[in-house]
């Protein structure tokens, strides 16, 4: 079975293959849901599009095990270059990914609410 380090919790779980990252995620009581830096996180638990891939508060980054992860669909492409999560996005192309849009298929590192990168510096790893 796979295992997801959420990075910024410091916690490790073990999870089936297959199964949706942001789900698992919420099942070991880890905080997927950002604002604008944080501001605004708390609403965004509750009004959020609930797994189906459309409002991009569950933006997380693969630190490691990006191969890991299914492919990135049509659907996730749009909402992180055009939508809410696309400041998130800059700079950060390859390790972006919206957490219910993702199958684990094996062991990742996963960095929780990101902060937006407006000039692409790669400061999320700092």
């Amino acid at each position: 079975m796979p295992i997801v380090t959420f990075v910024t919790e410091k916690k490790q779980v073990q999870v089936p293959q297959g199964a949706n990252l942001r789900k698992e995620a919420i099942k070991a009581g880890v905080r997927i849901y950002n604002g604008m830096n944080g501001v605004g996180a708390g609403l965004n638990e509750i009004f959020n599009c609930h797994g189906l891939g459309t409002c991009g508060t569950c933006r997380v980054l693969i630190a490691k095990g990006q191969e890991n992860a299914s492919p990135m669909g049509m659907l996730e492409k749009a909402n992180l270059k055009v939508g809410p999560a696309a400041f998130a996005y800059i700079g950060n192309e390859e390790n972006m990914r919206l957490a219910c849009q993702v199958a684990i298929q094996g062991d990742m590192e996963v960095v929780t609410r990101p902060t937006f990168n407006l000039f692409g510096d790669g400061s999320f790893f700092s």
